[in-house]
């Protein structure tokens, strides 16, 4: 057995069992993938894919524990590279952060650069997902680390630090009949804002979950006329009038377009934004820097001890 086989079998299923696709993506021959896997399954003795044929249908339930282990030991290797970086005092390396749109535009951009400020050598990769799709970057080790509100704390295989709370507001240009609630948000129902269609986010995405459930625990079915991943995409539609939005409070600052804004926290609920790990990852040193710079107060110590 050697890494290169795991590293073909790992690669394969990632690709759906195409290995055409796995070879293109390992910069190898279709040819010399089957003849590794193959290798592979007579030196362990079973057969890790179910095949009909030539064609592959999946893993068998011992391929399964297979790719299981071969997970674990590609995870392991990575993490002695990365130690050994950080003990040579080498800076150099790339921070993969999966997180949502908002967390992107509206929270990260000063925190971003001021860690590129900091580590030059670092190349910094940004993933954007859902949150369920952030989860899943993290198991596959795409990603050092994942940002986001929804999916990541009790995720099997993840551990979690809360980073801070938002909650939503309510947005819409002037005049409205809602501008009366923007000095006393306090006063503004559920049936009030439910008067009105609403443009919002998407299923999965910045709490939208709290918001259907506030309403549905209410009796109201909510207008809702505009779905969408990202909260400029909201905010153009409530300012041209479309309905009212409902979006995090975060994606407020320093906004251009004519909005009022009503805070929502007593309608909706709070929210917390986690950063999350795979559980038994290898962090680096300039992973906690950059940890520290979105949450002051958690340095490594405190880091370490919370993703036990």
């Amino acid at each position: 057995m050697n890494l290169q086989q795991f590293r073909y079998l790992r690669e394969a299923v990632r690709q759906k069992m195409n290995l055409t696709a796995a070879a293109k993506t390992l910069h190898t021959s279709q040819p010399g993938v089957s003849k590794a896997i193959i290798e592979l399954e007579e030196e362990l003795g079973v057969s890790v894919f179910a095949r009909h044929g030539k064609r592959i249908l999946g893993l068998t339930p011992p391929g399964q524990q297979v790719l299981d282990a071969a997970e674990r030991i590609m995870e392991e290797i990575d993490n002695l590279r990365k130690l050994a970086r950080d003990y040579a005092g080498s800076p150099e390396g790339t921070l993969r952060l999966a997180t949502t749109h908002t967390q992107a535009r509206y929270v990260l951009p000063p925190i971003v650069q001021r860690f590129a400020h900091k580590y030059p050598q670092v190349r910094f990769k940004m993933l954007q997902g859902n949150p369920p799709q952030i989860a899943a970057m993290l198991a596959a080790g795409q990603a050092d680390l994942g940002m986001a509100t929804e999916a990541l704390a009790g995720t099997p295989g993840l551990r979690t630090i809360p980073v801070f709370d938002w909650e939503h507001v309510a947005i819409f240009p002037a005049p409205h009949p809602l501008v009366r609630f923007v000095r006393h948000p306090e006063r503004l129902t559920l049936k009030e804002l439910g008067k009105f269609p609403i443009v919002t986010y998407e299923t999965h995405f910045t709490g939208r979950g709290k918001i259907d459930a506030a309403f549905a625990a209410a009796g109201i079915e909510p207008s809702i006329v505009l779905e969408a991943i990202d909260a400029d995409v909201i905010k153009t539609y409530a300012a041209s009038g479309m309905g009212v939005g409902i979006i995090a409070d975060v994606a407020t600052r320093n906004h251009t377009e004519p909005l009022l804004a009503v805070k929502c926290g007593h309608l909706f609920g709070r929210n917390t934004t986690h950063l999350a790990v795979k559980q038994g990852a290898y962090l680096r040193g300039f992973v906690y820097a950059f940890i520290e710079l979105v949450a002051p107060g958690w340095d490594r110590r405190r880091v370490e001890h919370a993703l036990r």
